[in-house]
């Protein structure tokens, strides 16, 4: 069995818990290291039974509560070789506690086996993972202008999924951004837009994708009846559920477990 807590979710932050059996992972410490020992906390999970932290690229909103976290214990932390290299200009310390990996790479953690994939993001670096348990499986695709190649082979069939739902493009384009940040967030190295998540949306789910928690959700160029309206419309007949994750709040649990996930061959 897979869960999947949202701790944070946004421009201001990202951070979940995934629970494999009884392997703990963070994915992202883009928040306050106090913001993360409190959530932990509440969800009785003391930082000190963290098997590890996957760190998806060096963007501040995805790894804020790092260094204050790895000071607070050895939990060990994976990353792509560029985001240890960025992060380590800053502060060399946290060089030495990341192990590399590349996209790829497949290696257990734990209960959990840990598949990880490009993204097409402006942070040299930028992955994402997929994470298999028994017959449970979890994936997450954030922070990417549009879906690699690598990321619809990894993710296919996946049970739950954690899916970037950025903004709306008659929003953004109508918005008080700058024309060059328009241009970044709507470019192939920014981020899904509604509709482009809604299209691998459905594509994921004739390939056995149950369910799908949006995420990333821009709090000027998005809402989450927007982005829910899209699913919902590329969903239409299939049998998925969608939610959005909160900014703020700790989620509700999403569970994942015993489903037949297909892989594309």
């Amino acid at each position: 069995m897979i869960t999947l807590t949202t701790i944070a979710s946004g421009s201001e932050g990202n951070c979940l818990l995934l629970c494999a059996n009884d392997t703990r992972i963070l994915l992202d410490v883009g928040i306050s290291c106090r913001r993360i020992l409190q959530a932990l906390e509440s969800l009785r999970c003391p930082v000190d039974t963290l098997d590890g932290v996957l760190l998806t690229h060096a963007h501040t909103d995805h790894t804020a509560g790092l260094a204050s976290l790895c000071r607070r214990c050895a939990v060990p932390v994976y990353a792509s070789a560029m985001t240890a290299a960025q992060i380590g200009m800053k502060n060399g310390a946290l060089y030495d506690r990341i192990t590399a990996v590349a996209p790829g790479d497949r290696f257990l953690l734990g209960d959990a086996e840990i598949t990880v994939f490009p993204l097409s993001h402006d942070a040299a670096g930028a992955v994402d993972y997929r994470v298999d348990c028994g017959g449970a499986s979890f994936g997450a695709l954030t922070d990417t202008g549009y879906v690699t190649e690598e990321a619809r082979q990894a993710l296919c069939g996946v049970e739950l999924l954690l899916l970037e739902s950025n903004h709306d493009l008659t929003l953004l384009e109508n918005g008080p951004y700058p024309y060059p940040l328009k241009e970044r967030i709507a470019g192939r190295r920014g981020h899904l837009c509604n509709e482009d998540a809604a299209a691998f949306a459905a594509y994921l789910a004739s390939t056995g994708t149950r369910q799908f928690v949006l995420a990333h959700l821009s709090r000027e160029n998005n809402t989450p009846e927007l982005a829910l309206a899209a699913m919902e419309a590329a969903l239409r007949g299939a049998n998925a559920t969608v939610s959005v994750a909160p900014r703020f709040e700790i989620s509700h649990p999403y569970t994942a477990g015993g489903a037949v996930c297909r892989r594309s061959v």
